[in-house]
């Protein structure tokens, strides 16, 4: 593609693996006049779109590179340090951002909120890009699965604090095609531990269940879950469009609803408050309005300690931090 050198990282040749990374970045529809900010680990798969954004500028910008040190790991500060190394190596400016990670949900969830946050701020209204593979929309959708909500990622959505939205431009390449990048580019790849401890459900996905799944079938599952996530991206899309026209605190509009619209509705108000909604939750609150006979308060969760759970109070739902509310 008559690029012959990134930075100080030079191409011999031209390696297969690093242009099908090319060829994504060069297809995704990127928005115009924002720039790009890339969420970069120093993984592999983060360390080859960080090279592919550098090679093709989307946009005829130069991308800026972000490392989030979450603090979590020792040695966490050294890894964020060398991977911001090879973002300079590429030619790329980068940041490297310190977070605090803390909150409900797990130390997962609480270090995804607070990455995408530091995302969110460090792109000062750049479109972000993250190196979601097709690896991780199978691994997402079982994951969903699990909780009652198997759904996929979309190539590009809305990102809270971000106007120019949450891009993931490899979610047609495998794990194996970005690894061999790295490899074509002699680049310095982080392995975080964390994907290999097994007591997190997507690692013991990754190392078990997939693999028993190949065994039982005789083929690759990556693929058709990958599928099954994108096709359920696309529902889900639909449904929600559905339910932006929907006032989810009136009962009447939910009963009049189907029920899939009307469960992202429910869906909708219990994030809004705070809380993570669950397949049971939704249901339960979605009882007090299909099958309401005076039942009393669900619990949905919170933040912060605080005990949130959903009313109904003539004819609307709200969510209260104690007990008591208005009689229905």
């Amino acid at each position: 593609m008559g690029v012959r050198r990134i930075g100080r990282v030079e191409l011999p040749h031209d390696p297969p693996a690093f242009l099908k990374a090319r060829l994504a970045v060069r297809r995704h529809p990127w928005p115009g006049g924002r720039g790009i900010s890339v969420g970069l680990s120093g993984g592999a798969d983060s360390l080859a779109l960080t090279a592919a954004l550098a090679a093709e500028r989307p946009g005829g910008s130069e991308p800026l590179a972000v490392v989030v040190d979450h603090g979590l790991q020792k040695g966490s500060a050294a890894a964020a340090r060398d991977a911001a190394r090879e973002a300079r190596r590429l030619g790329l400016e980068c940041r490297v951002v310190a977070v605090r990670v803390a909150g409900p949900g797990g130390e997962e969830a609480a270090a995804r909120r607070a990455r995408y946050a530091a995302l969110a701020d460090a792109a000062e209204g750049r479109a972000i890009a993250v190196a979601h593979t097709e690896n991780d929309q199978a691994e997402g959708f079982l994951l969903g699965g699990l909780r009652g909500q198997p759904a996929g990622m979309a190539a590009a959505s809305e990102l809270a604090g971000a106007p120019g939205g949450l891009h993931r431009p490899f979610l047609g390449l495998r794990r194996a095609d970005t690894a061999a990048a790295c490899r074509e580019l002699d680049l310095r790849v982080w392995s975080d531990p964390a994907n290999a401890d097994r007591r997190f459900r997507r690692v013991a996905i990754r190392e078990e269940i997939l693999p028993a799944l190949e065994c039982l079938t005789g083929a690759d599952p990556i693929g058709p879950l990958a599928a099954a996530a994108a096709r359920a991206r696309l529902e889900q899309d639909a449904v929600a469009e559905r339910a932006d026209g929907i006032d989810a605190g009136s009962c009447e509009e939910l009963a009049a609803a189907p029920p899939a619209v009307r469960r992202e509705a429910i869906a909708r108000l219990i994030r809004g408050a705070g809380a993570a909604p669950t397949a049971a939750s939704i249901e339960q609150v979605e009882a007090l309005v299909t099958r309401w006979r005076g039942q009393g308060p669900v619990a949905v969760g919170g933040r912060g300690g605080a005990r949130l759970e959903v009313h109904r109070a003539r004819g609307r739902l709200a969510l209260f931090r104690q007990k008591g509310a208005p009689d229905a």
